[in-house]
């Protein structure tokens, strides 16, 4: 397993397991085999509704409570600093942790200055190792990071081979802040899985195209996530530090981006409106 150092000291490891969309009542049972194929760090979030499923996994697994990183976001309906600080603790009891190993805020939207001087305060007092966002368009990183006392450790962005977040990226690197993919294999999109140049790379080093893509990520620095709720998956996801893509195959990949998302534009006005619909989840 390859660690990414943060800008406060604290060593993350690079690759994790995302537990986006995975059912409440199945979380337990996919951390728990992720966990056993060697994930040692987990990504939740409050408004997945899964928080307890990977809290209980983490306790029956026998691992120590050290050696698993685990990850969460505030909702926005929690921003503010007197709900963000509840929130942090709600999320602590439903984890069964004393601490979380990074709290990001998940969107870039209401009032997340006060919800990040809530995560200020926890990190003071050690609820929290490290402390980032989630979402945020350069414009609103800077506007966040030149602002407050504690500059976000992490920034968790759309990140795959068709949206590198590379001039993004060059605005995190100036102030430390280290780059997590959310949807790495961009869920299958743009024909990923069938795509020509990731097949032909993949026959290669007889890898999957999945493996390529997400061992292009790593050489790139980025800290990733794969989600997956079957084991063989998880073993295959897990399975990229093994080989190394050459300086041409990195070029041709790096060839493959749109500079664009394939979801959605966090600066347009229609997603905006969206997440505001999207508060109560």
């Amino acid at each position: 397993m390859k660690y990414i150092r943060l800008n406060n000291g604290v060593d993350m490891p690079q690759l994790g397991y995302g537990v986006y969309q995975v059912m409440p009542n199945e979380a337990e049972r996919c951390v728990t085999d992720a966990l056993s194929v060697g994930y040692r760090m987990v990504d939740t979030a409050q408004a997945y509704h899964n928080e307890e499923g990977v809290g209980a996994a983490v306790r029956k697994s026998g691992i120590p409570r050290s050696e698993v990183f685990l990850v969460s976001k505030i909702w926005i309906s929690n921003y503010g600093y007197e709900r963000a600080k509840a929130s942090i603790d709600e999320s602590l009891r439903r984890l069964q942790s004393d601490y979380i190993d990074l709290m990001l805020l998940h969107q870039p939207f209401c009032d997340y200055y006060g919800a990040y001087r809530a995560l200020e305060e926890a990190y003071r007092e050690g609820k929290l190792r490290a402390i980032g966002v989630s979402n945020f368009q350069p414009n609103h990183y800077i506007d966040l990071a030149c602002n407050v006392d504690v500059v976000p450790a992490v920034n968790q962005v759309e990140t795959h081979v068709f949206c590198q977040q590379q001039k993004a990226r060059g605005y995190m690197d100036e102030l430390g802040t280290r780059t997590m993919s959310w949807g790495p294999l961009a869920e299958g999109r743009n024909g990923l899985f069938t795509n020509p140049v990731l097949e032909e790379i993949g026959k290669a080093h007889s890898r999957s195209v999945a493996q390529v893509a997400l061992r292009y990520l790593t050489q790139k620095g980025i800290i990733i996530i794969p989600k997956s709720t079957h084991r063989d998956r998880m073993e295959q996801n897990f399975s990229i530090y093994d080989f190394t893509l050459t300086d041409e195959e990195m070029a041709r990949i790096q060839s493959l981006d749109l500079a664009k998302s394939l979801f959605f534009d966090h600066n347009a006005p229609e997603t905006v409106k969206m997440f505001m619909e999207w508060r109560n989840l």
